[in-house]
């Protein structure tokens, strides 16, 4: 008999059997003054689950319950709890711990913090044992990274928020997205359509860049105002120093990727953000690309409690909705589920549901 309360979830057991899904019992860390016991109600599925069950950023604690894209009920709330109410529907995402003391915390950089800890697949500290995430009957987290989700937001639609919305919304933010203002977003996947829907409600001209015309109408669709094909002949020509900030949302480069011509599109001292993190793919970067417009290179990982909340309710005030296939959960549906989103076989991002099916009442 375990020391440790226990939960039940899909666990993948190797990386070589990735597509694998079991349902098992696992321990869970000790109930702490701030934690939150959420009951899950559905989760999304994102491309990090994949990258991490197949090995692709490297080793693992097996065996593992990926997802974090959260959305349940909060069951009960610890003694020191303030943030969250018993009863209340909340979301978890990527992170779930920092040490909320040093600089970074104390800046609302809290997920750049030494300390930050994954939701699944860290150890937790002082007991040995390892986080597991969404795909699972409950999850207890601590408050800071617990948060109300509003009624305006369906609850499998707010999930894929939790990570990708957010991964895209912080970097729009924090670099000045909003009226007058000329964003690009490479790739129209399921961090591009969040970037997309943000960037527009946030009050910007906003284009899309793909390689090809494939997915023009769902860029149109979601409130694009152009979209940018680089398999067409001189693609960037017509706007040649015109943008403030390029979002890169892009999984893999590929062979003869141009950084220059995408850089040559900004504006003096515009920005290159990236936020996707292709496993093997390397931007390579040439100084003279830089100079004539003084531009700058950077990167932005999740964002901050302030900001989730933020993001949230503009998708509550602005009725914005994520592009969301709904699949009940079961180990059948998460193998096929992982198969298609390793392939890009998904408008735009997938929410597991049906949990009380698989885990009750």
């Amino acid at each position: 008999m375990s020391k440790y309360d226990q939960y039940e979830g899909f666990q993948v057991e190797s990386a070589a059997t990735w597509t694998e899904f079991h349902k098992n019992k696992f321990d869970t860390k000790p109930f702490g003054d701030h934690d939150v016991e959420i009951k899950i109600e559905c989760c999304g599925v994102c491309a990090s689950d994949i990258h991490t069950i197949t090995g692709g950023w490297g080793s693992q604690h097996f065996p593992l319950a990926v997802g974090h894209e959260i959305v349940g009920k909060a069951l009960r709330v610890g003694p020191k709890v303030t943030l969250i109410k018993a009863g209340q529907r909340v979301g978890v995402g990527a992170q779930s711990g920092s040490c909320l003391e040093c600089r970074q915390c104390k800046n609302d950089n809290e997920t750049y913090c030494a300390q930050q800890f994954d939701t699944y697949g860290a150890v937790w500290p002082d007991t040995g044992l390892v986080s597991q995430g969404g795909f699972s009957s409950h999850v207890r987290t601590h408050e800071h990274w617990v948060f109300p989700i509003p009624d305006a937001i369906p609850s499998a639609l707010a999930a894929p928020m939790l990570c990708a919305g957010i991964t895209s919304y912080s970097p729009l933010v924090r670099n000045g997205a909003g009226p007058g203002k000329k964003v690009a977003v490479v790739g129209l996947g399921g961090l591009g359509h969040f970037a997309v829907l943000f960037s527009k409600a946030l009050g910007a001209e906003t284009w899309v860049i793909s390689r090809s015309h494939s997915k023009e109408a769902d860029a149109l669709a979601m409130g694009a105002d152009g979209f940018l094909a680089t398999q067409d002949k001189d693609w960037n020509k017509d706007h040649i120093m015109t943008f403030d900030l390029i979002i890169s949302t892009a999984n893999n480069f590929g062979e003869g990727f141009d950084l220059s011509g995408y850089l040559a599109l900004l504006d003096v001292h515009g920005r290159w953000v990236s936020v996707g993190l292709p496993e093997d793919s390397t931007l390579k970067i040439k100084p003279q690309d830089l100079i004539d417009n003084g531009c700058l290179i950077g990167a932005s990982h999740l964002g901050s409690r302030r900001e989730m909340l933020e993001m949230l309710q503009l998708a509550a005030d602005k009725g914005i909705k994520s592009w969301v296939e709904e699949v009940p959960i079961s180990a059948e549906n998460l193998g096929k589920t992982v198969q298609k989103l390793r392939k890009s076989d998904v408008r735009y991002r997938f929410t597991m549901t049906e949990y009380d099916k698989e885990f009750g009442e």
